[in-house]
């Protein structure tokens, strides 16, 4: 979950530096200037955006794709413990050794 939830923020981070590129071509002449006298601060800025977007994402990935998850597992185990569902049993491992 954690790497799918940073390959989304990667792109849409990505996506939006395109974006920003686009629309800021008149600061072309200047970039020397303020890379320069403004890079650190554009770089603790993009980690800290990148940081929030990273958590925003993994949240939303929580809330919405392991919503069922517990029911689901609960369901799993009680089909286990009837049965029905086939496991492999201890001796079974044991004679395998």
């Amino acid at each position: 979950m954690i790497a799918n939830a940073l390959i989304v923020t990667i792109a849409l981070l990505l996506a939006t530096g395109f974006w920003l590129m686009g629309e800021l071509k008149f600061l072309i002449p200047y970039r020397h200037v303020l890379v320069h006298q403004y890079g650190a601060l554009l770089l603790l800025w993009f980690a800290v955006v990148f940081v929030n977007l990273f958590a925003a994402v993994y949240a939303i990935q929580r809330k919405f794709f392991l919503k069922d998850t517990g029911r689901k597992l609960s369901h799993v185990d009680n089909q286990a413990l009837a049965g029905h569902f086939p496991l492999p049993s201890s001796d079974d491992s044991e004679e395998a050794d």
